[in-house]
């Protein structure tokens, strides 16, 4: 006797998962195309400078001066998706030029680079001008250094956080191409992350792009892709007069497309799927066939009418649900107006991965502080989610507008803020050095010691915002919790202390003078 057949619909479900996820992460997609340069979305670092829509990274000094600058984009891209754990595939291609003036000199050459921060060692002249650690490159080197085990004075090479490269080619030997020729010549660079594989195609530019690379790479590099990191180029000279332009530059992102689920092989089936009849017993097949006709159709015309209700029912708790959300957040937003600007829920939410645990830097009495990278705009916040509920709390209300007309040099400018979902999320800059007691007691391993100067900065801007707060502010406030976990330090070491909130059991009155909150 044969089994009955049931449909399923798990293959239409994983279809639209993977299409709706294919959806989300083409948003996190980049793409972008210089046929010639302008300062619009690029930063020029050191001695680099921009020329009839050129990019030159170093400069015709006299021998023996040297010379090292870079270009970056200005945004950071999206490599890695810590929710899906995938990371992106990347193509880019660049024309560049390297011309020596003094033909008895070498320079270092130039290098592509992927790094973590948008800062490179531009006072360091025997490193490409690439960052310090951190950092993926393709180094077009035109200088032997043994330090770094170069083969010869004309090699790529694919560097990882140091110049000794994990693999280099001759591009004479095997395309005949001469680096230092000053002849302008084109690259193209596919990574597959599906396939780690990263390939390098190279040609002078009046030819097309060659059918073999020049150098290939089976590398898997998820771990050295960081969620965002900033692309560019860098170069250096020791002594010489060689020069390094880039004179165009395209490149794009692949991204996050997770793995599709495997389709089952047509013979690879199990033997509960499959109706067995008998070779003779056609006219009993036939009546099995109508049967199941009469039960599909009956199954159809009864969960048919019953999804669409459940469907409605769903769709009608969580219109009412948003528009008591809208309702109570209107009410609380006519309170809260001090603040500089209004964020939506969505654009946070998005910015912070979904308030992923990755992204967690720290908790606090008002709650937890994530970190948060607008694509768009190519910047960087922290978001603080609170860990109280809110609502009705005029006296909270009044001390976040007292915090929003707060504007001193140390103090951590709050950005904005977002009443949405039943939650307060509060933006503010984000100080990429950390806290204080980090840098001084627990984390020595950065490599990042406050020498005096930055020790004696530190206590003169610390002074500075006490006073503002004591005594200079509209409505002075008493600062009674300063310590080295509280003070925070910019890119620079600048201290600022953190933002104000008050304790959830601390009575505040607003007919006084002086505001006596906690900064925290």
């Amino acid at each position: 006797m044969s089994t009955p057949h049931t449909i399923t619909a798990t293959p239409f479900i994983l279809f639209f998962l993977f299409l709706f996820t294919s959806l989300i992460n083409a948003n996190d997609e980049v793409s972008f195309t210089f046929q010639s340069f302008s300062l619009r979305n690029i930063t020029l670092i050191g001695d680099s400078y921009l020329r009839n829509g050129v990019v030159g990274l170093t400069k015709a000094l006299d021998v023996p001066t040297s010379t090292s600058g870079s270009v970056i984009y200005n945004h950071p891209i999206t490599f890695y998706d810590p929710l899906t754990n995938t990371t992106s595939s990347f193509s880019t291609t660049f024309t560049f030029s390297i011309t020596n003036l003094n033909p008895s000199s070498f320079g270092d050459g130039l290098a592509f680079f992927l790094s973590q921060t948008n800062t490179t060692t531009t006072a360091t002249t025997n490193r490409l001008g690439l960052p310090n650690n951190h950092f993926l490159a393709l180094e077009f080197d035109t200088r032997q250094d043994p330090n770094f085990n170069d083969p010869n004075e004309n090699h790529l090479g694919f560097d990882i956080d140091t110049l000794n490269s994990v693999q280099t080619v001759n591009p004479i030997l095997h395309h005949g191409i001469d680096l230092k020729s000053g002849n302008t010549i084109t690259c193209w660079i596919d990574y597959k992350s599906d396939q780690n594989t990263l390939l390098v195609f190279l040609s002078y530019a009046t030819s097309p792009k060659p059918f073999d690379p020049v150098l290939s790479l089976n590398i898997d590099l998820q771990q050295h892709l960081k969620e965002v990191m900033y692309v560019g180029f860098s170069a250096s000279t020791q002594g010489s007069t060689e020069l390094h332009q880039i004179h165009s530059w395209s490149f794009k992102t692949i991204g996050f497309v997770p793995a599709r689920p495997k389709r089952l092989h047509p013979h690879n089936v199990s033997d509960n799927s499959v109706s067995t009849v008998t070779v003779g017993d056609v006219n009993g097949s036939s009546s099995i066939k109508n049967r199941h006709s009469k039960r599909l159709g009956i199954s159809v015309s009864v969960a048919g009418p019953a999804f669409f209700f459940v469907l409605f029912v769903i769709l009608g708790y969580f219109s009412v649900k948003k528009w008591r959300g809208v309702k109570r957040g209107k009410s609380f937003k006519n309170e809260f107006v001090a603040c500089p600007r209004e964020f939506a829920y969505k654009e946070l939410k998005s910015a912070t991965r979904e308030f992923h645990p990755s992204r967690i830097i720290g908790h606090g009495s008002f709650g937890t502080v994530y970190k948060a990278f607008f694509i768009s705009s190519g910047t960087i916040a922290a978001v603080k989610r609170s860990k109280h509920s809110h609502e009705g709390k005029t006296e909270f209300l009044s001390e976040l507008s007292i915090i929003a007309g707060l504007r001193h040099k140390n103090l951590v400018q709050l950005q904005g803020w977002c009443v949405e979902k039943g939650e307060l999320l509060l933006v503010y800059d984000f100080m990429p050095n950390g806290s204080l007691d980090k840098m001084l007691y627990k984390e020595h391993e950065r490599g990042k010691l406050l020498n005096w100067p930055n020790r004696f900065n530190i206590a003169v801007g610390l002074a500075s915002v006490l006073v503002y707060l004591h005594q200079e502010c509209e409505k002075r406030v008493i600062h009674r919790d300063i310590k080295t976990g509280n003070i925070l330090l910019d890119g620079n070491f600048n201290p600022s202390i953190d933002e104000i909130v008050s304790d959830a059991d601390e009575e505040f009155n607003t007919d006084q003078s002086m505001c006596e909150i906690k900064i925290d």
